[in-house]
C-alpha cells in the first residue's frame, strides 16, 4: 500500500487502514472491480496523496465523487487526464480563472497535476465509484475516511486554504479550525448552479493573497 501515496501521509493513513470500516470498504471495492468497472483504477484511487506530500498541503479543493465515465478520473477532484475532454464543472473553474488570474488561458488539458505538485490537495470525499453510476460508492466508507484526512490536515498543518464549493462541500467546514485555516465557500460550478456565486467569488487569487500573507509561495494556477 505505501507505494500508492506518498511516505509523508503514513502517520495518518495506515492507522485509518486498518480500522474496520476501511477493511469491509477495501473488500466491497474489490468485489465490485471483479464485479464491474470501476473508477479510477486501483493504482490511482491514492493519486492526491501521492502527488501531494502532507507537509506540502497549501489548498484543499474538495469534490464529491470520481468522474463515472470512461477514462476520466484519475485520483485528483475535478482532474482528467491529458487528452480528455473538459467536463462542464472543470469548464466553468477554467472561465472563472480566466476572469480571476491575470495570465491565465483556457488550456487544452484538464490535468490538473501541476496544482498538486504545487501543494493543491485535489480530494473527493469518495475515492471509487461504478462506472457510468454516478454515487454508486457513497456510504460505504470512504467519507469516514477522508473526513479523517480534512481533520488532520487541519490539526497538523498550518494556514491552508480551504475550497469548498456546493453544499456538500460546505458541509466539511465543520471538520476545519478556521482560527489557523482559511475557508472559502461558494456554489458548485456545475452549470446548474455556476452563476449563483461560483462565478466572480474570485477563490483563486483570494487563496495566493492568504498564502503570500502567511509566508508561503502562491500557486501558480495556469496550466497552459
Amino acid at each position: 500500500m505505501e507505494k500508492l501515496y506518498d511516505e509523508s501521509w503514513a502517520s495518518v493513513l495506515k492507522p485509518l487502514f486498518s480500522q474496520p470500516y476501511m477493511k469491509q470498504l477495501s473488500a466491497f471495492v474489490q468485489e465490485e472491480r471483479q464485479r464491474t468497472k470501476v473508477f479510477p483504477p486501483a493504482d490511482l484511487v491514492m493519486n492526491a496523496f501521492k502527488l501531494t506530500p502532507i507537509q506540502d498541503v497549501k489548498v484543499v479543493i474538495l469534490g464529491q465523487d470520481p468522474y463515472h465515465n470512461d477514462g476520466q478520473a484519475h485520483g485528483l477532484s475535478f482532474s482528467v487526464p491529458e487528452g480528455i475532454a473538459l467536463p462542464p464543472s472543470l469548464k466553468n473553474i477554467f472561465k472563472e480563472l480566466q476572469d480571476d488570474i491575470e495570465g491565465f488561458v483556457e488550456p487544452r488539458s484538464g490535468d490538473l497535476t501541476s496544482w498538486a505538485k504545487q501543494g493543491v490537495l485535489l480530494l473527493n470525499a469518495t475515492l471509487t465509484v461504478q462506472a457510468h453510476l454516478a454515487g454508486s460508492h457513497q456510504k460505504r466508507g470512504w467519507e469516514i475516511f477522508t473526513d479523517s484526512i480534512i481533520h488532520a490536515i487541519s490539526e497538523q498543518c498550518e494556514h491552508v486554504v480551504f475550497l469548498l464549493w456546493g453544499s456538500y462541500a460546505q458541509k466539511k467546514s465543520v471538520l476545519i479550525d478556521a482560527r489557523k485555516h482559511l475557508v472559502l465557500t461558494s456554489v458548485h460550478p456545475s452549470p446548474l448552479s455556476v452563476y449563483r456565486g461560483f462565478f466572480g467569488s474570485k477563490h483563486f487569487s483570494k487563496a495566493n493573497k492568504y498564502l503570500v500573507e502567511h509566508g508561503k509561495a502562491p500557486i501558480d494556477w495556469r496550466l497552459s
